[in-house]
């Protein structure tokens, strides 16, 4: 299986699942059984965050394209340790991965997990998260550009879609920067054509449910590949020629 580097370098539109840790096992067979593109590690779902515990978590991943994320609390997470552990988590399960995210506002950890990426040859997500509403463009312009400033490889921006018109910021987002490295996501019931729609338009990852915990109008798994099958050929293909 490609690395999730290799399946960026496609520039195909790339489903992301999220697992914790139930079985992690099963979940590393049923991803590769349903040939899920990326397995999103959300290690803040974990029941012990002790890193040895992180650790026999991600192992079974081996293999397929993973995404380790540790989610604060302040943007929808579960992290209930402080920063210096949590960074010190990133720096654990960095080797066993091909990306970690981390918020662009964690401004006390975000330089050592950028670096520690760095050193490892690991890609670093940097994202914002916003729950209340969509801001501005000139407003979500300036965190696409502070986030490549910052050393990402890829700039997530994941705002709540009230309407047609959040919907229309975030698209014209992602065909502004369509070709630098963006995950742009509208949440909510209003947001979720989003899922499918901003993916053939350039979001590289968009993310879909399989049990788990899912985001506001996340939707299943298999209805994210059906809907991008019908509208992606490009897709399409690299689905049925896996």
């Amino acid at each position: 299986m490609a690395t999730l580097r290799e399946r960026l370098a496609e520039e195909v539109p790339l489903v992301a699942v999220s697992f914790g840790d139930e079985d992690a096992a099963r979940d590393a067979a049923l991803a590769r059984d349903l040939r899920v593109d990326v397995a999103e590690l959300r290690v803040d779902w974990y029941a012990s965050t002790q890193p040895e515990h992180a650790l026999e978590q991600v192992r079974p991943f081996a293999g397929v394209p993973t995404l380790a994320t540790i989610r604060s609390k302040d943007e929808g997470g579960y992290w209930a340790g402080d920063e210096p552990a949590r960074l010190r988590l990133y720096e654990a399960v960095m080797p066993e991965v091909d990306a970690v995210d981390v918020e662009l506002a964690s401004a006390e950890i975000r330089p050592g997990v950028v670096a520690a990426a760095r050193a490892h040859g690991t890609l670093v997500v940097l994202s914002h998260h916003d729950f209340a509403a969509t801001p501005s463009a000139a407003a979500l312009d300036s965190l696409v550009e502070e986030g490549f400033a910052a050393g990402a490889d890829l700039v997530k921006i994941s705002t709540m879609a009230h309407g047609p018109d959040d919907v229309r910021t975030l698209t014209e987002l992602t065909l502004r920067h369509q070709h630098r490295g963006v995950i742009v996501i509208g949440m909510g019931a209003e947001g979720a054509a989003s899922r499918v729609m901003l993916p053939v338009l350039g979001s590289r990852i968009t993310y879909s449910a399989m049990g788990g915990r899912p985001a506001p109008g996340q939707l299943p798994f298999e209805e994210t590949v059906r809907l991008l099958e019908l509208f992606s050929p490009r897709f399409a293909r690299r689905r049925s020629g896996d």
